[in-house]
């Protein structure tokens, strides 16, 4: 990606012909309008057809090129991106990455190693757009005094490009200990983290779940759980969240990721699901790129093509009144061997995997998924809108349809932060040979 080729640098601009959908503005449509957008003093401060540039005033013609806020990416783990070519998964299953993982965590994991690829993997994902990042750290008691420490120095340095949110990933285990999770609460409260877990088909995923419930109502903690990333129907541990908050009567927010079993469950099992998820207002993070590469899939040597596509019934949950963002996921490590933290790419994969281009009239709102609801769901400050008064944090395409957009990978935008076209040229791979190994 070239550096940004944008005809101004700061102060006041008039975007011209920018075609700009309500989703991106926050609003719960599908329509698309042509606009004029004024920026000064790093904010947006007009928009509209009748907004022209004053005498002297900078403009730039986007000649009908969308618009959108700078993204939001509200599931990734930077503490595991970028480990491919020095530990690679070796049949693509989730046991081999869930092993090859740890295994690089036990020999690797030192606090340079986590901070050398965090800061790789930020500068790509601000190069591509994104204004706001969650991110779960492994957090059994060894490394989460490594990590946690490290990921408070790379929020601090990264303030005011990319806005970080960290939380706590604990295994199906000790998420069923309510003296192991409270552990693990009190130490990520001063981190301003958020308490989370993966779990699937386990015996005891219901005490799971309730236990991490019962530690983030009493450390005033939100929630955010892998869930049910399997295809097997009798995962059913998003049912049990949803749940747990319910009797709980919990206060914060809820969400849960991948939820995958969903999609192999009966229409009825489904439904009862969805419904208790829209009653408790669990939020849903869908991940296409990792479960369409890790789902389905048989072991090395195994004949046989995937069948199933993996993600969750992101069109049901969002027919049923529930948000549903998507975002990233795992990067070039065991669990994904690929991605670049690039929320354009998730969302034109989203696009092909999910059928969500229809019905066409609506097909814009999910823009939406990697902005404005992520955002609300996981209480950025960044709100992810263009909205008057707001800072100026936009991506401009040069895409002018839907079709133009996830047909080529836009590695032409300009990506504006605080009213200032930013340089968009990406870290080489090179940079990193010394860490991780370079390819052989």
């Amino acid at each position: 990606m070239a550096a940004s080729a944008a005809s101004w640098v700061g102060g006041s601009v008039v975007l011209l012909n920018a075609r700009l959908p309500d989703a991106a503005r926050g609003l719960a449509s599908g329509k698309v309008q042509l606009a004029n957008i004024r920026i000064a003093g790093g904010k947006v401060i007009a928009i509209g057809a009748d907004v022209t540039p004053e005498p002297g005033e900078a403009s730039h013609d986007c000649r009908g090129g969308l618009v959108a806020p700078a993204f939001v990416d509200v599931h990734t783990h930077l503490d595991k991106g970028h480990i491919w070519t020095r530990t690679e998964n070796p049949d693509g299953s989730f046991m081999g990455a869930l092993r090859s993982v740890g295994a690089d965590r036990q020999a690797h994991w030192s606090a340079e190693d986590i901070e050398r690829r965090m800061d790789f993997a930020l500068r790509c994902a601000y190069a591509h757009g994104t204004a706001a990042i969650r991110t779960h750290l492994d957090s059994d008691p060894a490394q989460r005094v490594v990590s946690w420490p490290i990921f408070d120095n790379m929020r601090d340095a990264w303030r005011g490009r990319i806005e970080l949110q960290p939380v706590a990933l604990i295994g199906p285990d000790s998420m069923c200990d309510l003296e192991e999770v409270r552990a693990i609460a009190r130490w990520i409260k001063p981190f301003g983290g958020v308490l989370g877990g993966a779990i699937a088909n386990h015996p005891d995923a219901r005490t799971a779940m309730a236990n991490v419930v019962k530690a983030a109502d009493e450390f005033g903690l939100d929630i955010d759980v892998h869930c049910d990333e399997t295809l097997d129907p009798e995962a059913s541990s998003l049912l049990y969240l949803a749940e747990a908050t319910l009797e709980a009567r919990y206060e914060g927010h809820a969400q849960a990721g991948h939820c995958c079993s969903l999609a192999t469950q009966s229409a009825d099992v489904a439904a009862r699901t969805i419904d208790k998820v829209a009653e408790a207002k669990v939020a849903i993070v869908s991940l296409p790129l990792c479960n369409m590469y890790l789902q389905d899939r048989q072991p090395e040597g195994a004949v046989r093509t995937p069948r199933l596509r993996g993600i969750t019934l992101v069109k049901e949950l969002k027919a049923a009144g529930c948000t549903v963002s998507v975002a990233s996921d795992n990067t070039r490590d065991p669990f994904y061997a690929y991605g670049d933290l690039d929320m354009v790419e998730v969302f034109r994969e989203t696009a092909r995997i999910a059928q969500i281009d229809h019905p066409s009239d609506d097909a814009w709102d999910w823009l939406r998924a990697l902005t404005a609801l992520p955002a609300a769901s996981a209480r950025f400050a960044y709100d992810g809108t263009v909205a008057i008064g707001h800072a100026a944090d936009l991506v401009i395409l040069h895409a002018r349809s839907w079709s133009e957009l996830h047909s080529r990978p836009q590695a032409d935008r300009i990506v504006v932060r605080s009213g200032r076209a930013i340089d968009t040229s990406l870290p080489d791979y090179s940079e990193l040979d010394g860490l991780i190994g370079a390819p052989s």
